[in-house]
């Protein structure tokens, strides 16, 4: 038998970091079958505050998992994996998605704290990728952490009791009157789009949307089940991706250019730099990542196999299944820290906040925001909190951080022709040789179609509220330090 493999290579998205960290290490190939055109990728995998567990969200986190190959040098492409050829350790679950593009890894049962799987494999189908059986192949495999969104209903809106702007309601009849409740969304059909008894509307003071629809079927609505990102996306997480690159998409997707921060300077905590060639660095690896127009969002996306969430999705992410609450934040109620925070081990991984807020929020936003100002690293509530809880981490109902200030989420909106078309496709792996993301139905033309919501570093209290819209619908077209994102991915 011919050795296929000679060369292999490891990158991490995700640096060592007390609560955001991912780490693969070990990376082999081993059982090559010439015969059917496979081989296993094997690795090892470990991150920090891992759960599972069968009450209340009844949720779970996951690694998603999925390789990169070149071959004798060239470029790097998307690797085809075999959907029932993987092998996970005792533990732990191992899901290759109908598509090949990747695999979430998870706990099995129930359980809390650091996992450490070794000798996991994915069979990467090479033939199928047009490698041969004898070809010089370097690896890459990348893990980003996800958290699983269950199957159901939830509420959109918090009806008359709060002061966000242009937030989702439904009108409910009350003897002569109507008055504003909560919209609860019930299945992933087609959502009528009025102000007649029992529909959903909001109201269109400042970038609300255009009140029309309906939100179609195909539309992703947050009723079914899906995988978002545990954090925003980072700094280190964009090298991953850049570096990957050719040098044409790189120098389109250059964030030190004009279309981004215009700087290999640090800009508003944004320490990425490229020389123009070869690989870019940065200094703040574990930074929420700022400063990136929407193309770029989705080309990251795209390249990753996931998609962009939309704002109905945001909002399921954040509230889950409970009732909403007048001026909430992502952990469930109005009560947030108002003093500025310090930081301690600022610029490295152990980056953390000295004086976090207890018993009360924790969220980055103009208040608090204090005298490093920006985006802060992802995750810092989690590592900061004096208590484990919502509050204090400033996690969502399912475990998901900073959606609530740090940087605004990018997500589809339901308030333009060009979101609702919006389908939920995944990425593939690939974009185009200019840099683009090419999904069907994904917003690429134009910035029309995604919204901002959840609100910064910068923003006041008011536009951090889990149903404030007030930049729903706003086709803002260039690069902000206040701007990030991340992806999801449905389940399948």
């Amino acid at each position: 038998m011919k050795c296929l493999f000679l060369n292999v290579s490891l990158c991490l998205l995700l640096s060592t970091a007390f609560a955001n960290n991912i780490e693969v290490d070990n990376v082999s190939l081993t059982g090559q079958n010439t015969a059917e055109g496979y081989t296993q990728v094997q690795f090892d995998i470990n991150w920090e505050n891992s759960w599972r567990i069968s009450v209340g969200p009844a949720n779970w986190d996951a690694a998603w998992v999925f390789v990169k190959y070149r071959v004798n040098g060239n470029n790097w492409r998307h690797a085809t994996l075999n959907a029932a050829g993987g092998t996970s350790p005792g533990g732990a679950t191992l899901e290759v998605v109908p598509d090949q593009t990747g695999a979430f890894l998870y706990r099995s049962a129930d359980g809390t704290g650091d996992v450490d799987w070794s000798d996991v494999q994915l069979r990467w189908n090479y033939s199928d990728d047009g490698v041969d059986d004898n070809a010089l192949v370097d690896v890459q495999v990348f893990a980003i952490e996800m958290v699983y969104v269950p199957t159901g209903e939830y509420r959109l809106g918090t009806g008359f009791s709060g002061t966000e702007i242009d937030e989702f309601y439904s009108l409910t009849p009350f003897g002569n009157f109507s008055i504003r409740s909560s919209y609860t969304v019930t299945s992933e059909s087609a959502i009528t789009i009025n102000s007649s008894a029992g529909n959903l509307y909001y109201d269109n003071t400042v970038n609300g949307g255009d009140q029309l629809g309906p939100i179609p079927a195909a539309f992703p609505k947050g009723f079914a089940a899906y995988y978002c990102m545990k954090y925003e996306v980072s700094q280190d997480q964009w090298i991953g991706f850049f570096n990957t690159l050719t040098q044409g998409q790189k120098t389109a997707l250059d964030i030190t250019g004009t279309s981004g921060k215009n700087t290999d300077e640090i800009a508003t905590r944004n320490a990425v730099a490229w020389p123009d060639v070869g690989n870019a660095t940065t200094t703040l690896p574990n930074v929420a990542m700022n400063y990136l127009p929407n193309g770029f969002m989705l080309a990251y996306l795209d390249w990753a196999a996931l998609r962009p969430m939309t704002e109905m999705e945001y909002e399921k992410s954040c509230r889950g299944t409970q009732t909403p609450v007048g001026d909430e934040f992502a952990w469930g109620n109005s009560n947030i820290h108002g003093l500025p925070y310090t930081l301690i081990n600022e610029g490295t991984p152990a980056e953390q906040v000295s004086n976090p807020g207890s018993g009360v929020g924790n969220a980055n936003y103009v208040t608090t925001n204090g005298s490093t100002s920006g985006p802060k690293r992802c995750g810092v509530f989690a590592a900061s909190a004096l208590l484990n809880n919502r509050e204090e981490t400033g996690g969502s109902y399912y475990g998901i951080m900073e959606l609530s200030g740090n940087v605004y989420e990018r997500a589809i909106t339901v308030g333009n022709p060009e979101g609702r078309a919006f389908s939920g496709l995944h990425g593939n792996g690939s974009i185009t040789g200019a840099g683009a993301a090419n999904v069907t139905n994904w917003p690429v033309a134009s910035n029309v179609g995604i919204g901002y919501r959840g609100g910064s570093y910068i923003n006041g209290s008011q536009f951090i509220l889990v149903s404030d819209r007030n930049d729903a619908a706003n086709s803002f077209s260039g690069s902000n330090s206040r701007i990030g994102f991340r992806g999801v991915r449905t389940e399948q």
